[in-house]
C-alpha cells in the first residue's frame, strides 16, 4: 500500500516539515529497520542518535526534537508522537483493509432473543447467548462467547478465544462434597473496552461483573465474578483478579499479577508485574512485591539489603564469636 505524507497529514494533523505533500511511503517502521520507503517515529529524545542514522524518508517528533529531524529529512512535527503512531496504526489499517466487517458470520450462533446494535460484527464459531446484548460498532473477532443476559457496549473489541460469564467460582462444602453456588449476576462491559485472546470475565453470582469504558485487558486474563473495574485501566497478560476485587480508574495491572478477593484498589494506582496483592491500596501509586506488596519505593530498599543477607549473616556470625570469646575471657579474668 501506498501512501501520500499529505493524506497523513490531513487525515491525522500535524506540521510537515522538510517534505513534501506527495512523497510517498509504504510501510510503517521503527527507526533502526527503516527504508527509504517508510515513515517511523521517535517518542523518547534517548533514541536520537538512532533518529540520525536512520534512514526513514519521514519521521514523526516532537517540537523539541524538530530541528535534529530536519537534519536528516522530512519529519512530521506534532505535540505526542506515540500517540500520533497509534493513529497512523489505525489510519493504515483502515486503509489498508477498508471498511470495518459488520454483520452475522453464517458459522455464528446468536439466539434469537440477542440484539445485535448497528454495524457491530459477529465473526465466525461465535455465540451470542439468550437476551445478550452487543453494541453498536463492536466487533467479536472470532470464536468469541457471549453468554446469556451479557452486555456488550458500543465500539467494543473482543479478540479470538474471549469468554464473557462463564459461571464464577463458588462452591459451599457441606463436609463431604461441594455443593455449586449458581451464578446469577450478569457481565456488564461498557463502551470501547478490548479485550485480548482467550481472557476469562466470569459472570457475578447475584450482582454483575462490570468493566467500565474504555478498559483494554490483554490476553489470557482471568477476571473472577463480581470484579469491578474502573474506566480507563489496563490490565497486561496473565493477571488474575480474584471475586470481588474493586479496581479504580486508570489502574495500571502489570503482567502475571495477582490480585485477592475483596480487596479495593484506588485510582491511578500502577502494580508491577508478578506482584501479589494480598491487601487493599487505598493511596495512588507504584507497588511491586510478593512479601508483602509495598510501596516501589520500600520495596528497591529491601531489595538491595536482601543481597546483602550473606555478607549481613557472615558478619553476624564473626560478631558472635568475638561476644564469645569476649565472654570467655571476662569469666577467666
Amino acid at each position: 500500500m501506498i501512501v501520500q505524507l499529505g493524506q497523513i497529514i490531513d487525515a491525522l494533523g500535524g506540521e510537515l516539515v522538510g517534505g513534501l505533500r506527495d512523497q510517498e511511503v509504504a510501510r510503517i517502521s521503527p527507526l533502526e529497520t527503516a527504508d527509504a520507503a517508510s515513515i517511523s517515529f521517535l517518542s523518547n529524545p534517548r533514541y536520537a542518535t538512532q533518529m540520525a542514522a536512520s534512514k526513514a524518508a519521514c519521521v514523526i517528533v516532537a517540537p523539541a526534537m524538530r530541528d535534529a529531524a530536519v537534519m536528516r529529512g522530512a519529519c512530521i512535527v506534532v505535540a505526542n508522537p506515540y500517540v500520533y503512531f497509534a493513529r497512523l496504526t489505525q489510519f493504515w489499517r483502515a486503509k489498508k483493509q477498508g471498511l470495518k466487517p459488520s454483520g452475522i458470520h453464517s458459522t455464528a450462533v446468536v439466539d434469537a432473543t440477542a440484539v445485535v446494535g448497528e454495524g457491530a460484527y459477529i465473526g465466525p464459531q461465535c455465540v451470542v447467548g439468550a437476551g445478550a446484548r452487543i453494541g453498536a460498532g463492536t466487533v467479536l473477532s472470532s470464536r468469541v462467547t457471549v453468554a446469556d443476559e451479557c452486555e456488550i457496549g458500543e465500539r467494543c473489541l473482543l479478540h479470538p478465544g474471549v469468554v464473557i460469564g462463564a459461571d464464577g467460582f463458588g462452591f459451599a462444602s457441606d463436609g463431604a462434597s461441594w455443593i455449586k453456588i449458581e451464578q446469577l449476576g450478569r457481565v456488564r462491559i461498557g463502551d470501547d473496552v478490548e479485550i485480548g485472546a482467550n481472557t476469562c470475565i466470569d459472570r457475578g453470582a447475584l450482582d454483575d461483573t462490570i468493566i467500565e469504558d474504555g478498559v483494554k485487558i490483554d490476553n489470557l486474563v482471568q477476571i473472577a465474578h463480581n470484579v469491578h473495574i474502573g474506566a480507563h485501566s489496563v490490565i497486561a497478560g496473565n493477571v488474575g483478579i480474584a471475586g470481588s476485587a474493586r479496581l479504580g480508574r486508570n489502574c495500571s495491572i502489570g503482567g502475571a499479577a495477582n490480585i485477592l478477593g475483596h480487596l479495593t484498589i484506588a485510582d491511578g494506582t500502577s502494580i508491577s508485574p508478578t506482584s501479589m496483592v494480598t491487601r487493599s491500596i487505598h493511596q495512588p501509586g507504584l507497588y511491586t512485591g510478593i512479601f508483602p506488596l509495598q510501596t516501589n519505593e520500600q520495596w528497591e530498599k529491601n531489595a538491595a539489603s536482601f543481597k546483602q543477607l550473606h555478607v549481613l549473616r557472615e558478619r553476624i556470625k564473626k560478631l558472635e564469636k568475638a561476644l564469645e570469646a569476649q565472654k570467655s575471657n571476662n569469666g577467666n579474668s
